[in-house]
């Protein structure tokens, strides 16, 4: 029973992902559906976290919106991610970066890695 699920779990596996890391900032372009249109849209943040494993694997992108912190949560094998660009790669020591809601401004800033 469980070979049949792994080989439906690794047919919906997506392979064109890139490599990215908690605390790099990413641009993750969306398939967005408005009536019988479809567009792409932008949404570029920060990583403070990755879940889960397989096709149950997530990532929550943080970025500032007018001010406001706002967080979304993406499917990493979602078919609606068009491609997600890693913009930087930031040196961090923690697995979750959920500290950061706390800061504001510069002091939310991650120092950039070398090499």
């Amino acid at each position: 029973m469980s070979n049949v699920v792994d080989q439906i779990t690794a047919e919906n596996l997506k392979s064109d992902i890139p490599q990215f890391e908690i605390g790099d900032s990413v641009k993750v372009s969306i398939k967005i559906k408005e009536g019988d249109k479809e567009r792409i849209q932008v949404y570029a943040g920060t990583v403070i976290a990755r879940d889960g494993a397989g096709a149950n694997e997530t990532f929550t992108v943080r970025r500032i919106s007018f001010g406001v912190g706002v967080e979304k949560v993406f499917p990493v094998n979602s078919p609606y991610i068009e491609k997600v660009e890693v913009e930087r790669s930031s040196h961090v020591r923690r697995a979750k970066l959920y500290y950061l809601r706390d800061l504001r401004g510069k002091k939310a800033r991650l120092r950039e890695r070398q090499g």
